[in-house]
């Protein structure tokens, strides 16, 4: 895996399958609706990412929520790209130093 940064991400429907795409580029919408994507949704990322990274923002910006296809196209690049999420503690669970 390299570590080449985007500056933009988002999901495309091509052939039926719906897949992560990254551009460095908004433009690349354009591209991707000629060679024959629809469905496309590209959002600018806050700052330039790698493909681990975007996918990770992807999933806390909801992109495709309530979606189950996108949503599990969504689900595909966390694991292809090893995206890892903290684990998040509960109130209750919280060490209190005494």
């Amino acid at each position: 895996m390299t570590n080449k940064t985007f500056a933009v991400a988002g999901i495309s429907t091509q052939n039926g399958n719906i897949k992560v795409r990254f551009a460095n580029d908004i433009m690349r919408v354009k591209l991707l609706a000629k060679n024959g994507h629809s469905d496309i949704t590209m959002e600018t990322l806050p700052h330039e990412m790698t493909k681990t990274e975007a996918v990770a923002h992807l999933v806390a910006i909801g992109l495709g929520q309530g979606d189950s296809a996108v949503e599990a196209a969504v689900q595909a690049a966390v694991k292809k790209y090893g995206v890892v999420f903290a684990e998040t503690v509960p109130a209750e669970a919280e060490l209190v130093a005494e």
